[in-house]
């Protein structure tokens, strides 16, 4: 389809060259760009092109000049002048989708799942740093948006060739995970996930609320976390003990989700590992003068370079700050895989951070900086308000999934469908996977949003189930067509007959999906995808509904429509991939 948008606007930009020297004056590339659009109707065409910039030059209303372009064509190219239709200041262009739909249908049924695939990252490495949970508390659902984000853009930017390097961040070390360790050292009385029964990483997180609550009562609960960050960067034996021992309830805890929910990584960085290079480079920059000590002994940044005030890199203390680790982080990223870019899947709360680490980079020599790319996603928040991880009234991500597990679990039950199901406990599981990516991805990143759970689960509507439910009716449509397929013995797959509205504009959608899929890469935005794939079953959906496409006495007719029916099928699937929607076959 791209292909043909270009074709016509070359085309119509001769035209209008020509109209002008008929007219007596001379047009130069730079002044006439047309901008191809859709018709708002698809009676009115397959595209359109809006004449509004061209007025000034012509000095003429945009629906004369429409009509100097249809007359033009009429003349020299009837053909084309066919394909041609004028609404008031708008070219419209009906295209003849023989050879479009029989390209488009054999390109999918020929790549399959490699069908939207582009080469537009080809040769770049790509890394995307995602997730990066803190080991004193479980995943909630704001690491779940996180995930949700991350996972896509690494999928859809391999789809566009990149090669990629998904990478995530362990925060393990700092005031906050000392925090977690002092309350458990005090109140734990030597309990255990195993002999509480609870699991690892929300027996950690019930540690974290505790020490809020003591430091509520306590005033010296605050500098006795501070200490303890002190005595475990000295290395103090049995503080070491204790974080090696609560990390790692943390972390398998935190993996056991990931596992659920689909997450992967290609490596793990521990913030443990890294903030001593961080601190090692801040040492060197304040050694070369890129730094400044105060009368404290802190060394800070001056930013005003950037229109801002001032850093601190390194405590008086001695110890290291968040800054200070994703400066050792990123070094030793680029030490480990020469990337062409770094994403960073972060919340908005921190473009600030991110606008002074990636400054500092630079400061210290590291040109590769420029190459590092803050993908800045805004808050979730539930219905009735925001979530506090301290006062332990976040929805944890484990308790969500196993809600909405249950919810379609219960719909899949009420309609009497578990015996068509392979596997009720593995297809609930899936439907809720669909429900909470597919929600947590239709807002752009950039946006803050609300997810609602009850909404998220329905089968119809604009949901990740409903899309599920349109995989599995095509799918059922596909095996009664396998059953039958004696009946529509010496039909053949002809696109001419393919000439509904509907069939039009299906085709039409299909031809779009690696353009769909290069916008998402280029604007690392998923929600392109989910709008494209609702789209394309809203349409399909209708055509269903008002064709019988296994009824037709013409066999030709069938065997030409079910193709069509296997090439949504296929682009449905990979979109699917891209944003995380398990395809159910039965549902």
């Amino acid at each position: 389809m791209n292909d043909i948008k270009i074709e016509w606007k070359i085309k119509l930009e001769k035209a209008l060259f020509s109209i002008a020297e008929l007219q007596g004056f001379k047009l130069n590339r730079e002044q006439i760009n047309l901008i191809v659009e859709k018709p708002p109707k698809p009676e009115m065409g397959d595209i359109a092109f809006p004449l509004f910039p061209l007025a000034r030059l012509f000095k003429k209303n945009p629906a004369d000049i429409a009509g100097n372009l249809k007359s033009f064509f009429e003349e020299n190219d009837p053909e084309a002048a066919a394909s041609i239709n004028i609404t008031g200041p708008y070219i419209n262009i009906r295209i003849d989708l023989s050879d479009l739909t029989e390209k488009v249908i054999d390109n999918i049924l020929r790549n399959e799942s490699t069908f939207g695939n582009t080469a537009n990252f080809r040769g770049q490495k790509v890394m995307v740093e995602f997730s990066c949970p803190n080991t004193n508390k479980p995943l909630h659902l704001g690491h779940l948006r996180n995930d949700s984000i991350g996972m896509s853009v690494a999928k859809i930017m391999a789809a566009n060739g990149a090669e990629v390097r998904r990478v995530n961040l362990i925060n393990d070390r700092g005031v906050h995970i000392c925090k977690s360790m002092l309350a458990y050292k005090t109140f734990g009385e030597g309990s255990t996930p195993e002999s509480t029964g609870i699991k690892s990483d929300h027996f950690v997180g019930d540690y974290y609320v505790k020490f809020n609550q003591w430091s509520k009562e306590d005033p010296d609960a605050e500098a006795g976390a501070r200490t303890m960050l002190k005595d475990w960067e000295n290395g103090v034996e049995d503080i070491k003990d204790l974080w090696e021992m609560m990390n790692g309830w943390t972390i398998s805890g935190i993996k056991e989700t990931y596992e659920k929910t689909g997450i992967a990584f290609d490596e793990y960085y521990f913030e443990s590992k890294t903030y001593k290079e961080g601190r090692g480079e801040v040492l060197k920059g304040f050694e070369s003068g890129v730094f400044y000590k105060e009368d404290d002994g802190s060394i800070w940044a001056d930013l005003s370079e950037i229109n801002l005030d001032k850093k601190v890199l390194l405590r008086s203390d001695g110890t290291s700050l968040y800054l200070t680790q994703d400066i050792g982080t990123a070094i030793a990223r680029h030490r480990d895989w020469t990337f062409e870019k770094l994403i960073y899947v972060v919340g908005s709360e921190q473009q600030y951070h991110f606008q002074v680490l990636f400054h500092i980079l630079k400061k210290l020599g590291f040109d590769w900086a420029d190459n590092l790319h803050h993908l800045s996603y805004g808050m979730v928040n539930l219905p009735d308000g925001k979530m506090k991880s301290r006062e332990g009234t976040v929805v944890d991500a484990d308790d969500l999934v196993q809600e909405l597990t249950e919810i379609a679990k219960a719909e899949i039950t009420a309609k009497d469908r578990t015996a068509l199901v392979d596997n009720l406990q593995k297809t609930s599981e899936s439907v809720a996977l669909a429900a909470l990516n597919y929600y947590l991805l239709q807002i752009s990143p950039a946006k803050d949003m609300i997810f609602d759970p009850s909404e998220s689960i329905s089968f119809s509507g604009n949901t990740g189930p409903y899309l599920q439910y349109m995989g599995a009716r095509i799918s059922s449509m596909l095996r009664k067509y396998e059953e039958r397929k004696d009946d529509f013995k010496g039909g053949e797959f002809k696109p001419g007959i393919l000439d509904l509205e509907q069939e039009r504009e299906i085709v039409k959608m299909l031809s779009t999906f690696p353009e769909i899929v290069e916008d998402a890469g280029e604007n690392m935005n998923p929600s392109v995808i989910t709008s494209y794939l609702y789209d394309l079953s809203k349409i399909f959906s209708r055509y269903y509904h008002d064709i019988p496409i296994l009824q037709d006495p013409d066999k030709d007719i069938v065997v030409s429509r079910i193709t069509l029916v296997r090439a949504v099928l296929q682009v449905l699937k990979n979109a699917f991939y891209l944003v995380g929607i398990p395809y159910l076959e039965r549902m």
